[in-house]
């Protein structure tokens, strides 16, 4: 079998604009929700460490199509890149006084606020903007590949996205045990700000408004909602079902990965500096991989891949379960980071094979508002997953309710292969989607 060669893309000056955006708002985010889960999870219980999570996921669910509807509609993807990244900067502000913020809340309102719920609150209010980055930003990735090099143009730019996850986790295994809470809130802020200048020096390729949107609002609400016959682009080679897949599996890997700096540091009782390394195993894997399998999917179809990494992500929660009988700290935490590289590779495969897939299908001047709500897909599954595993982490323990999670992965693997057609061009270089309603 000939694979792709792994010969790494020239890096010019656009390259390495987009990988510094990608990187510093990936690490932002990653430094913010690790560290959240850690302080909350100090005091509090795995279901209010998993709201953590749930509310992240709720703000993409919610604003990742809106912006990306916005951002089709309009053409302006350059302001709405650098207004969402200003206001994901300022949405960080009450975390620098927690207490304060809960106190004037316990005043104003009849009910006592604790402090976790502004934690919440915040990551949430976050989520709300930085859900319009990764659509857009994969927009721009899959059009700069075109449909003969769409694969491997979105793994290099999901490469600069894992180096951030890895950043910013293996970051705050370092200051969660050198800085107080308000101090590393301070570092992600910077973080953010980074980000936001770097992408507003970036090239997005701002699109032509849409001549048939007469009213901004009614049109982004007809994209959102649309009618009854609009609904064709949705079922193009399985396009709605792949979406169900990706809300399952990702119910799987949230629901267990927002437990896991908790279950990492309480229950197999590895130091926090231990605990930022392991995590970084995922992210660090991912950005070897995914410019690699990006070019597997150009050359092996976007079909195949993606259902092996669905299926592979159920191997994540049964190896982090297992985690709990290893023999020591050391061998507990190999355990957990060989769970972490399944999922790499797992995740590598089924994201890049998916925005590629989404890329072939979407009509023009959709590409964004579909990508979109891919990521709101995986959002619900991030709103799920979390609520559903701590309440059974809770009741029956981390490695029971990891392993129960890990059946939705395989569910999501099943429909994937059943459902969705392979939309991959036949002729590299072809000029546009050439996909079939499933049903058909």
């Amino acid at each position: 079998m000939n694979f792709p060669s792994a010969r790494r893309p020239r890096i010019d000056r656009e390259t390495a604009l987009v990988g510094l955006a990608a990187v510093t708002r990936v690490t932002a985010g990653a430094l913010l929700g690790t560290s959240l889960a850690v302080h909350v999870g100090r005091t509090g219980s795995a279901l209010e460490v998993s709201l953590l999570a749930t509310a992240f996921s709720l703000g993409i669910i919610l604003f990742a199509p809106v912006w990306g509807a916005l951002a089709d509609v309009t053409g302006r993807r350059r302001a709405i890149l650098v207004g969402t990244g200003l206001g994901a900067t300022l949405a960080l502000t009450p975390l620098f006084v927690v207490d304060v913020v809960a106190g004037a809340a316990s005043d104003a309102l009849p009910i006592a606020v604790d402090p976790v719920w502004v934690q919440v609150l915040v990551r949430g209010l976050y989520a709300v903007f930085i859900a319009g980055f990764g659509p857009l930003m994969l927009t721009v990735a899959s059009e700069r590949g075109g449909p003969g090099g769409r694969g491997k143009s979105v793994g290099s730019y999901n490469a600069f996205t894992a180096a951030g996850a890895g950043t910013g986790q293996f970051a705050a295994g370092l200051v969660l045990g050198a800085l107080v809470p308000g101090d590393v809130y301070v570092v992600v802020a910077a973080v953010s700000l980074v980000a936001t200048v770097a992408v507003a020096l970036v090239d997005p390729g701002d699109a032509t408004p849409d001549p048939d949107a007469e009213s901004l609002p009614r049109e982004v609400h007809s994209r959102l909602l649309p009618a009854a016959g609009e609904r064709g682009h949705l079922s193009t080679n399985g396009l709605g079902w792949l979406y169900l897949g990706l809300s399952a599996r990702q119910a799987t890997v949230s629901g267990v990965g927002a437990l896991m700096p908790v279950y990492i540091v309480t229950t197999l009782g590895l130091p926090e500096a231990w605990m930022g390394a392991v995590l970084a195993f995922n992210p660090v894997s991912q950005t070897a991989l995914m410019y690699y399998l990006g070019g597997v999917v150009d050359e092996r179809g976007r079909k195949p891949m993606i259902t092996l990494g669905m299926a592979g992500s159920a191997a994540f929660g049964l190896v982090a379960a297992a985690a709990v009988f290893a023999p020591g700290g050391i061998a507990a935490a190999a355990v957990v980071a060989l769970g972490y590289v399944t999922l790499a590779v797992a995740f590598s495969a089924m994201w890049t094979g998916s925005v590629a897939f989404v890329g072939d299908v979407a009509p023009e001047n959709r590409e964004s508002e579909l990508m979109g709500l891919a990521s709101t897909a995986r959002s619900v599954g991030g709103v799920v997953g979390p609520l559903g595993v701590g309440a059974v982490a809770t009741v029956a323990g981390y490695p029971t309710a990891f392993a129960a999670a890990s059946v939705l992965a395989l569910a999501a693997a099943a429909v994937v292969s059943l459902r969705v057609a392979e939309s991959r061009p036949a002729v590299t270089g072809a000029g546009g989607p050439t996909g079939v309603p499933a049903d058909d």
